[in-house]
């Protein structure tokens, strides 16, 4: 059990970097278009850390209760 929520955490921020960065490049591209996308990407990436911090959260729990 403790692999595989050990690859969803990296798999969390992992994404989270990625959306950065796709977020990022969107926000210094000029037009109305990229603005409105920019600020999708930023929401998005606001709800994966929501995520990455749930899992990591889980993860300490269930480390604590039954032992790493």
């Amino acid at each position: 059990m403790g692999n595989i929520v050990d690859i969803l955490i990296l798999g969390a921020i992992a994404a989270v970097a990625i959306t950065l960065g796709f977020g990022l490049k969107a926000l210094f591209t000029p037009g109305d278009a990229a603005r409105s996308r920019s600020n999708h990407l930023m929401r998005l990436r606001v709800a994966l850390q929501a995520v990455a911090v749930v899992l990591l959260v889980a993860a300490m729990w269930w480390k604590s209760t039954h032992g790493a």
